[in-house]
């Protein structure tokens, strides 16, 4: 369909749904008028949202698929998104077959129109290395429409993925809501073809706009040989890994990631990180802040299949001048979501900061009380604790980071310092993958793909 055709086929749509609006639910309106624009656009449309299943693991050890790697995601303003292609670059956790690809208008307010989208084996900047480019599908078509606050999870795509080697995700958007759903902070460069559908391009000359984030595209399952558990990090901008340098992977996840593959067997575990800098325990402001953990809990917690879960938050909330008793409580009520869920929960104390309203005298002293009551009562309320502030503080005065830990800000940490957090987890007390008993660190042989 051309443009302007699409273009008023979608105008027809809305006036439908704005007349129809003022008599019946706009929900519900909106989930009918969407099935006839992907009938107008003769596209697939995503069903609509429904509570994700949990992917647990195989009884059988036999092949599964898990969360291979995950974004947390906020509104975001579209910009001149529409009619561009966007391709995405995002690292595995784990090895396996196949993949699938999730999309998301979890903030639209009116459908989201996916044209071409393909994956392949990254090259190295925006280029693709040949003979790996696989379109993907949805529902058996190459385009989809997915509902205002939907998402859409495509068929599944025979491309190799192997744990850290980069894969390039392709779509194009003829037409986005205002609002998209949107991971600001990638520390990932990914790129921006403007001017119609380059999806199946295998050179990267067309994508002349690098971008930072992560838009649309929420998570990458992979059909794995033997069902690999997750853990999904949960937090602000230090688990985002504002500090560390981009394009190196080098946030405390990734860091944890490394230590339990280097480890091996039953340790083995994919490290999901569902971050998002600014983010407080105890308060929605979804645009600046992110939603806060318990009200994204479905989409970065329940939706990935995750079972565990390590909650490093506060910072924030003190900067806020949330009181230690608030963000005590909000640790045990985002604790006891997670456990009734039957998952395993890990809590963390905060780490320290000099910085602005993070480093005040009275910032220390509620960093200080939330801190002593996790490492004196978190185990009353989850599964373990974590001293993430022990780790990284100076010995010589523990209200701020050590020197070598210190991104430069007095906030944010280095590299190393989120090494020093990876090497803070007690391995031994996270749930791994019993399913790899007798499996060196998984990788699969690629030839040819």
């Amino acid at each position: 369909m051309s443009g302007r055709r699409l273009a008023a086929a979608v105008a027809v749509v809305l006036r439908r749904r704005d007349r129809m609006c003022r008599v019946v639910a706009c929900q519900a309106v909106g989930l009918v008028l969407v099935t006839t624009l992907g009938s107008a656009l003769g596209m697939a449309v995503a069903e609509p949202p429904t509570p994700p299943v949990v992917r647990s693991v195989a009884d059988d050890c036999g092949p599964a698929w898990t969360t291979g790697w995950h974004a947390a995601v906020q509104p975001a303003p579209a910009g001149d998104l529409r009619g561009a292609t966007l391709r995405m670059i995002v690292h595995p956790q784990v090895t396996g077959s196949e993949v699938r690809v999730h999309l998301s208008n979890a903030f639209g307010a009116t459908p989201l129109v996916i044209g071409t989208v393909s994956a392949a084996r990254s090259a190295g900047g925006a280029a693709v290395v040949p003979g790996t480019l696989r379109p993907v599908a949805f529902g058996g078509r190459k385009d989809v429409v997915i509902p205002a606050g939907g998402q859409a999870v495509s068929d599944p795509v025979g491309l190799v993925a192997e744990a850290g080697t980069p894969i390039a995700i392709s779509l194009f958007l003829p037409l986005v809501p205002a609002t998209v759903a949107q991971h600001p902070n990638a520390l990932q460069t990914s790129y921006l073809a403007r001017g119609g559908d380059a999806a199946l391009a295998t050179a990267g000359a067309g994508f002349a706009t690098a971008v930072g984030s992560w838009t649309v595209l929420a998570g990458l399952d992979v059909r794995v040989p033997r069902p690999v558990r997750a853990l999904v990090a949960l937090g602000d901008s230090i688990t985002d890994g504002i500090g560390s340098p981009a394009d190196t992977n080098g946030r405390w996840s990734d860091a944890l990631a490394a230590r339990l593959n280097q480890t091996g067997g039953t340790a083995a575990m994919a490290v999901l990180n569902a971050g998002l800098s600014r983010n407080r325990l105890l308060t929605d402001a979804a645009a600046v802040d992110g939603d806060s953990p318990l009200t994204r809990y479905v989409r970065d917690v329940a939706g990935t299949g995750a079972v565990d879960v390590v909650l490093h938050i506060g910072t924030n909330d003190i900067a806020d001048s949330r009181t230690a008793d608030q963000i005590v409580a909000g640790m045990v009520a985002f604790a006891e979501r997670v456990r009734a869920d039957g998952k395993r929960v890990f809590l963390t104390t905060i780490t320290p900061s000099t910085t602005g309203a993070h480093g005040t005298p009275a910032a220390a002293a509620t960093r200080d009380a939330v801190n002593a009551w996790v490492l004196q009562h978190g185990r009353e309320h989850a599964d373990g604790v974590f001293d993430f502030a022990g780790a990284v503080a100076d010995p010589a005065a523990p209200s701020r980071l050590a020197a070598p830990f210190d991104a430069g800000d007095g906030l944010h940490l280095s590299t190393a310092g989120y090494q020093a957090l990876a090497n803070a987890v007690d391995v031994a007390a996270l749930s791994g993958s019993p399913c790899l008993a007798d499996a060196s660190p998984v990788r699969l042989l690629v030839s040819g793909n």
